[in-house]
């Protein structure tokens, strides 16, 4: 079944009013949200005033409804005009690893590499011998050099160093970690995987994709608590950002785990839709036979694979050589035969799968698999998506609505990779790059995500990389593709009603109607009409997730 994204925004209020009737209650509403600017996300009635809580529901709309429904027992809150959207939704993030990174040393900014070793090397005084993750540095910054172990080996003679790219498809190891992990010149290049050298033959200490495995295995594992504290700190600093709702978008068990662990907890203050490694599809298949898919708190039943690695890297897989890499034109992390055996037999389970792409081989590759597993296994709701689907042939673009493929893209990318990523493809490429105009235009169902940690967890920057295409170096006022830019109504779309429906919840989630649950992210700027400038420094005042206010002061 292919899903109609006009169909369903177009639906209007009368089918979202139906399940008014269930949560009505004679008693009146709890909670008031009174003199607000609400974007509904329903296009027959774009805008009211004010919003009625029943418990977990929304159950009025407009000041007179809220005002009738009202009763001795309801708190009020005046919210003076702020601007009010369905809670946002983040469809792709790093969660566990944004969390940890939290606590680890930033170089996101680190201009030079004098800065990058500073950092490090007071990081290292600080916890001596403790290894050091995080990261997120840009190579860019500083002209395009990737960093070597030498630039911080005196600086962190005995504490281990592995801190990661932005993209997270590379790390940078000191000697002490490469010892650790035993890698030499001798240490071939996994599948899938490269181990950067020097002229010589040594270990630089770059590794891309699959080669990471060969440090992070001897890194210590976190606790259980130390995993849990780490997520309880991503989730409130989401919150803070407005965000309600995440897809965790993994290729492992271990955010997974934890989320389930915080659940049996209680509620989770923040939403989790949870994505597994798709080679390990039996094993979701197992535990859901065995107990379900959770609950709207902590959800499952998505599996997520891997075609290729990253722009940044080289490593997103093209029909042509980069332009800065003659030699070089990408690599699969996942052979064909795999990904195909896999994605046939999970879907084949009733599975939800979402797989990553960036390169437009890569992107090409996994719609034909994704159009020979349905074509072999049935009609059916499946919702296949590609994350990041960044670099499209234009002839491809139609392919997404035609063959029913959700894009799950992150606008932020497009305005930090965009001061660099002509050198990697050069200029005639770049029709299709970051298309999420066309896309939308096409027909698809699109949907945003930050990509936590490589890009900030805050909805407002994405919606503002989406709307203006301004490259984060200045360089680009106008916009970079300025074609591909979106109109505030299809940014804010982005974030909620569409990620309602790349994740089977647009039947609850995603719009502000009657008998919806009350996710609501409240904002200081109207962020539908104000400019882009305003757009830019807007700020979530508060978050309310399923009735109750998780974020903001009153």
């Amino acid at each position: 079944m292919r899903v109609d994204r006009r169909m369903l925004l177009a639906g209007g209020v009368a089918t979202m009013l139906a399940p008014w009737a269930a949560v009505a209650r004679p008693r009146g509403i709890d909670i008031a949200l009174r003199n607000a600017r609400v974007w509904t996300g329903v296009a027959a009635a774009p805008f009211t005033d004010a919003i009625g809580i029943a418990g977990n529901r929304i159950a009025a709309l407009g000041s007179d409804a809220v005002a009738a429904a009202s009763g001795p027992a309801t708190q009020v809150i005046d919210l003076d005009g702020a601007f009010v959207t369905p809670g946002m939704v983040d469809c792709h993030t790093h969660f566990l690893i944004g969390s940890a990174i939290l606590t680890q040393p930033n170089l996101r900014d680190a201009a030079t590499p004098e800065e990058f070793a500073r950092r490090l090397g007071e990081a290292a005084a600080r916890n001596p011998g403790k290894w050091i993750q995080g990261g997120n540095w840009d190579e860019q910054l500083w002209g395009g050099e990737l960093p070597r172990r030498q630039w911080i080996d005196a600086v962190t003679p005995d504490t281990p160093v592995a801190v990661t790219r932005l993209d997270l498809h590379m790390i940078l190891a000191n000697s002490k970690a490469l010892e650790l992990a035993g890698i030499t010149r001798d240490t071939p290049d996994p599948e899938g995987g490269l181990i950067i050298r020097d002229a010589d033959g040594e270990p630089t200490g770059i590794l891309k994709d699959n080669a990471k495995a060969l440090v992070e295995r001897v890194i210590p594992e976190p606790t259980d608590a130390e995993r849990e504290a780490s997520a309880r700190a991503g989730i409130a600093h989401g919150l803070r950002h407005g965000v309600t709702q995440t897809h965790t978008t993994e290729l492992d068990w271990i955010t997974h785990d934890t989320l389930r662990r915080l659940r049996a907890q209680g509620e989770t203050d923040m939403r989790f839709y949870s994505f597994v490694p798709l080679p390990e599809w039996e094993k979701l298949a197992a535990l859901i036979a065995a107990e379900g898919r959770g609950d709207d708190w902590v959800r499952w039943g998505g599996l997520k694979g891997l075609v290729d690695g990253s722009l940044g890297s080289r490593t997103a897989l093209f029909y042509q050589p980069y332009a800065d890499a003659p030699a070089e034109s990408g690599i699969r992390t996942n052979t064909l035969e795999d990904l195909r055996r896999w994605i046939f037999a999970a879907d084949a389970a009733g599975l939800h799968i979402t797989t990553h792409a960036i390169g437009d081989r890569a992107n090409d590759e996994l719609l034909d698999i994704y159009r020979d597993a349905a074509a072999a296994n049935g009609p059916r709701d499946r919702r296949f998506r590609v994350e990041h689907a960044q670099h499209i042939r234009p002839e491809s673009i139609p392919r997404f609505a035609q063959q029913g493929v959700i894009a799950s893209v992150q606008p932020y990318h497009a305005v930090d990779d965009g001061r660099w990523a002509v050198k990697r493809i050069g200029p005639e490429r770049l029709d299709g790059t970051y298309a999420f105009r066309s896309l939308i235009d096409s027909g698809a169902t699109v949907c945003f995500g930050s990509d936590w940690p490589v890009a900030p967890f805050d909805p407002v920057t994405g919606i503002h990389a989406a709307i203006t295409r301004a490259t984060i170096d200045g360089a680009n006022p106008d916009g970079w593709l300025p074609d591909q830019k979106l109109t505030r109504a299809q940014a804010l779309t982005g974030y909620t009603r569409t990620p309602a429906i790349a994740g089977f919840t647009e039947d609850r989630l995603g719009a502000v109607a009657p008998g919806y649950l009350a996710d609501l992210s409240v904002f200081d700027t109207d962020l539908s009409q104000a400019s882009a400038e305003a757009i830019g420094r807007a700020k979530a005042l508060r978050t309310f997730v399923n009735g109750k206010q998780r974020f903001g002061e009153g």
